[in-house]
């Protein structure tokens, strides 16, 4: 099964310069932990909740803090095309729950999550979720 027959298109995406405040009321609104960082359809890095909380809100940071400052910039992402399995199992080699999809000119086009994946059987999946839920990884905020 290819990523686009199960990834979520129904996406936002903030800008570099909205503030966190924002991004974290956008997140409220569509009952997400994950936006995409980007200008149009191209990526600069994702933000999570729990970057807002770690990166900003336990180091005292303003809520009119840009996203730029706490956000991924280290963007991994997925092509709409790839198999579901090979997905999954780089989802969880990095530990990432969930990955924007792009196409193959390098456009946002969606988002894969490991819940995507199980709804798909994706035997793939089971392993990546093993995979994600280990402690530490790549993307640890310890650092």
């Amino acid at each position: 099964m290819l990523v686009r027959e199960c990834m979520s298109r129904d996406i936002k995406m903030c800008r570099p310069d909205m503030p966190i405040g924002a991004a974290a009321k956008l997140m409220s609104e569509k009952d997400v932990g994950f936006l995409p960082v980007g200008d149009d359809d191209r990526l600069h890095g994702i933000i999570t909740d729990r970057d807002i909380a770690v990166r900003a809100v336990a180091h005292a940071k303003d809520h009119n803090t840009p996203v730029s400052e706490v956000m991924s910039s280290e963007v991994m992402y997925c092509f709409e095309d790839q198999e579901v399995d090979e997905v999954a199992d780089n989802m969880a080699a990095i530990q990432v729950r969930r990955m924007p999809v792009v196409d193959r000119d390098k456009r946002l086009v969606g988002v894969i999550s490991l819940a995507d994946a199980v709804r798909r059987q994706s035997d793939a999946a089971t392993h990546a979720l093993e995979g994600v839920v280990k402690p530490g990884g790549l993307h640890t905020q310890a650092a």
